[in-house]
C-alpha cells in the first residue's frame, strides 16, 4: 500500500482548510487560533502551523493532505511540510486585494518543490469576484514558466477540489488511474 503526501498552499483566505477538509476521509486535524492581525479582515480564526488530512484512493492507497499556514511569519513551516511529498495545490482567492501578487510570490517561494515534483492552481472565490478571469491567470503562470493544470475552485466541494488533485497526480504520472471519490458534497 502507497502512503503520498500531497501539499496545499496559498494565502490566508483561499481555501486549504476547507479544501482539505472536503478531501478528508476522517474529520482533520487544524491549528487554527485567533487571528490577531490584518489576517482578522479576511477569517476570524487562521492556521498556525498545519492543517491535515488523509484520503483513502483505490487499492489501499493512502494520499496524506496536508495544508500550509497562509500568513509568511509561519513560513518556516512551509520546508517542514514540503519534507517528502509528491505535489503541491495551490489555492490562490479570486477576492483578494491582489491574487496575481499572491500567485507570483507564492510560485516564487515554492518554487524549488514545484521543479523537483508538480503544482495544480485552483481559483477560489470566483462566485465572489469573477475578474480577473482563468485566461488571466494563466497568462502570468506562462510568464513564471510554469506549467500547471489550473481550475475554478470551490473548496467547499469534494467533486471540484477532487479534479484539482487528480489532474495534479495526472501531471505527476500520466498512466495513473484514480477515482479520488469525486461526488460532490
Amino acid at each position: 500500500m502507497g502512503q503520498y503526501k500531497l501539499l496545499f498552499t496559498g494565502p490566508v483566505g483561499a481555501g486549504k482548510t476547507t479544501a482539505i477538509a472536503s478531501l478528508s476521509d476522517d474529520p482533520p486535524i487544524k491549528t487554527d487560533a485567533a487571528a490577531s492581525d490584518m489576517t482578522r479582515k479576511f477569517k476570524p480564526e487562521t492556521t498556525v502551523a498545519l492543517d491535515y488530512g488523509v484520503m483513502r484512493l483505490p487499492g489501499g492507497e493512502k494520499l496524506h493532505l496536508y495544508g500550509t499556514p497562509g500568513q509568511e511569519r509561519f513560513d518556516f513551516m512551509w520546508e517542514i511540510l514540503t519534507t517528502g511529498g509528491v505535489g503541491l495545490i495551490l489555492l490562490i482567492s479570486n477576492a483578494r486585494p491582489n491574487p496575481f501578487q499572491d500567485l507570483r510570490f507564492f510560485v516564487q517561494r515554492f518554487e524549488p518543490f514545484i521543479r523537483a515534483t508538480a503544482v495544480a492552481v485552483g481559483i477560489t472565490q470566483m462566485d465572489i469576484k469573477a475578474d480577473p478571469g482563468l485566461e488571466e491567470y494563466q497568462r502570468l503562470l506562462d510568464e513564471l514558466k510554469v506549467r500547471a493544470p489550473l481550475f475554478e475552485v470551490d473548496a467547499r466541494s469534494r467533486a471540484d477540489v477532487s479534479l484539482l488533485v487528480q489532474a495534479l497526480l495526472f501531471t505527476l504520472d500520466p498512466g495513473l488511474k484514480v477515482d479520488a471519490g469525486d461526488e460532490a458534497s
